[in-house]
């Protein structure tokens, strides 16, 4: 489900379109057909509803936080490269943050979707760039 999760948030946010969230969806079902939640995921037409119900619906005592960050900082990564407007990929990174279960956002390197932007206040559009840069390489091998 951390990976479901990754793109429902992602989706949420308008980061990923529809088609890629139902595409995986479709993959991850026809590899667990006995899964419910996926069945219902899978009938689910409303986002939004979609959405709420992974977010309600995630086993976070069993929650493997380092497949879930992998899978995410993989997904910003993209974002990140096609975003050449600093300042509007760090608007959106913080919407993102606001959205993510409550148990991680404290959590690097999930906290610093939070505080990444702060040096724009004063124009430093490089030290943004690097904070993000090691959060979306946090988990590199």
């Amino acid at each position: 489900m951390e990976e479901l999760l990754v793109y429902g948030i992602l989706l949420y946010e308008e980061l990923v379109t529809e088609n890629e969230y139902r595409k995986r969806l479709d993959e991850l079902f026809l590899n667990n057909l006995q899964n419910e939640d996926l069945l219902y995921l899978e009938w689910e037409m409303d986002i939004r509803k979609a959405s709420i119900y992974m977010r309600t619906h995630v086993d976070y005592d069993h929650f493997d936080l380092e497949r879930f960050g992998r899978i995410l900082m993989s997904k910003l990564k993209t974002v990140y490269a096609d975003c050449p407007d600093i300042k509007r990929f760090a608007s959106r990174m913080y919407g993102l943050w606001e959205i993510l279960p409550g148990n991680i956002q404290d959590i690097e390197p999930f906290w610093a979707l939070c505080y990444a932007d702060d040096p724009l206040s004063w124009g430093d559009e490089e030290q943004t760039r690097t904070i993000y840069e090691h959060m979306l390489n946090y988990y590199k091998d």
